[in-house]
């Protein structure tokens, strides 16, 4: 039997990990192999790890209850719509007033089409849609740098291209590189980089066409003006820009990349509908594990009474800074862990606009722009292009910024980073706003964090008593990954827990 659970991939055997075996959902029929009755599981935590391991644990029967101390499935997961409400841990009140089918991602936006999160789109029906991460359109401001005005990311990243080509390009030809290359080399080195870079027969960068245009290309007699007064290489590279190419190329980060359709949490409201929303207790904040050797037992409270949930085994699925303050008698090993776990801070603000000027004026459809300024980040929406109304992410920031920013009253956040758009877009980034919402992690009761860090990764020693179940304890999440902040972490941290308490009962 452990041999063809081996063969499953449902027991560590060396042969089944040496191939690396894919994980393999569950099905009612693998009890068929003992003739067992389904386990009960209590599962901590109603973000996305938990509710994955509810929903694979549901496919074969296991009888799960999940607890959730929000009044909300999907954790960081959260879309913002108009009418939703938050009160932060200053004790800040919102309530949204977007207009119907306008919405913020307020944590996890995008997808790269590499991540298993889009497997389970797929599997749970989620439409999906494309997210413009990089646009050649959208602007770069580094104010600190002396920048007087914004810069296409088209254009700043053709002179930085152009610029350093023509560095390599002339050193190379000039014998620079005679003891590294053979001449042949030197040859298609220098080939590459008239073509990278745009160079002239001089190997001289003088801009062109992909900088952009004054005058676009039209009907005949239009050919179109380029964009003229090149700055030099000095110049270009005292504006900071080039800091943001490497973007891109960030295996998370490539294009392209995805969204679902109407919003992120599409996927924990599919998750909530396939395990079945009578399985969740929302607004149950946990006070209490239990390992009775037989058994569970979480204590937890829900509308002002104490209750309890007694099951075979738990998945302990909450953020590790909330899960180190829950009582448990799991030892010292696991609370050690978990406090070595250290939570971080990002935030975005939403802000809805009555026309979509950055489109009508600016011709940015998608895409981020960068700056140096405390907002970091500047998201166009990827959803309702040409639509009446529209929600810019006006910033999305983290670490100092962000908790400087969350010390603000939600009205002082909208005109801090109403001031900082201003400087790059103009008047209409004030004049147009119909209204804000602000949302972040550090201060949201029962998460307290937007990611976490795990000091020397996921499999260091020192975490090996979350790796492993504690007792009949088993633990998931993005911060047992590596992709910490992406639902696919979780998702595949919750595959691993799955598989390794199945394997369990199956061997019991």
């Amino acid at each position: 039997m452990f041999a063809t659970m081996g063969a499953l991939g449902l027991a560590p055997t060396a042969q089944a990990a040496a191939r690396e075996t894919p994980f393999r959902a569950l099905s009612a029929s693998d009890f068929h192999l003992t003739g067992r009755a389904a386990a009960k599981v209590v599962i901590v935590g109603g973000g996305i790890a938990g509710l994955t391991a509810a929903y694979e644990l549901g496919k074969a029967g296991y009888d799960c209850t999940v607890l959730e101390a929000r009044e909300r499935t999907g954790g960081r997961n959260f879309t913002v719509r108009g009418g939703d409400t938050t009160t932060d841990l200053y004790g800040n009140a919102q309530t949204a007033r977007f207009a119907d089918g306008q919405y913020m991602n307020a944590g996890p936006a995008r997808i790269p089409q590499w991540m298993v999160t889009l497997d389970y789109c797929r599997e749970l029906g989620v439409p999906i849609e494309v997210f413009t991460n990089v646009n050649a359109d959208a602007y770069l401001y580094n104010e600190s740098a002396g920048m007087t005005k914004p810069e296409r990311y088209r254009t700043a990243k053709a002179d930085v291209y152009g610029h350093v080509s023509e560095l390599l390009a002339k050193a190379t030809d000039k014998g620079a590189l005679d003891a590294e290359l053979t001449a042949e080399d030197r040859e298609r080195l220098v080939d590459f980089l008239k073509d990278w870079g745009e160079l002239g027969d001089t190997l001289t960068y003088e801009g062109g066409e992909r900088r952009g245009y004054t005058t676009v290309p039209a009907a005949a007699g239009t050919p179109g003006v380029p964009l003229g007064d090149v700055p030099t290489a000095s110049a270009v590279f005292a504006s900071g820009v080039g800091r943001y190419f490497s973007f891109e190329f960030g295996f998370d980060q490539a294009m392209l990349m995805f969204q679902p359709v109407g919003g992120m949490d599409q996927i924990p409201r599919a998750l909530t509908r396939a395990i079945g929303a009578r399985r969740i207790r929302t607004g149950a904040v946990v006070s209490k594990i239990t390992d009775t050797g037989s058994g569970v037992t979480v204590t937890y409270t829900q509308g002002g009474r104490t209750r309890a949930v007694e099951a075979d085994y738990c998945v302990a699925a909450l953020p590790p800074n909330i899960l180190a303050k829950v009582p448990h008698t799991l030892g010292s090993g696991v609370q050690g862990a978990l406090e070595a776990i250290t939570p971080s801070s990002a935030a975005k603000i939403g802000l809805e606009y009555r026309s979509r000027w950055w489109e009508l004026d600016h011709r940015i459809y998608g895409g981020i722009t960068e700056t140096d300024q405390d907002v970091t980040h500047i998201w166009h929406p990827s959803y309702g292009f040409h639509g009446e109304r529209g929600i810019l992410i006006g910033y999305y920031n983290y670490g100092s910024n962000a908790d400087s920013y969350a010390k603000l009253t939600p009205k002082g956040r909208e005109e801090r980073a109403v001031a900082a758009g201003v400087k790059i877009y103009g008047a209409k980034y004030r004049t147009e706003l119909a209204s804000s919402f602000s949302h972040h992690w550090r201060q949201t009761p029962h998460l307290e964090a937007a990611w976490h860090s795990t000091p020397g990764g996921p499999d260091a020693p020192r975490y090996q008593p979350l790796n492993e179940p504690t007792g009949r304890v088993h633990f998931a999440g993005d911060w047992l990954s590596y992709t910490d902040a992406w639902q696919h972490g979780a998702f595949t941290s919750a595959r691993r827990a799955v598989t390794a308490l199945h394997a369990r009962v199956l061997a019991s």
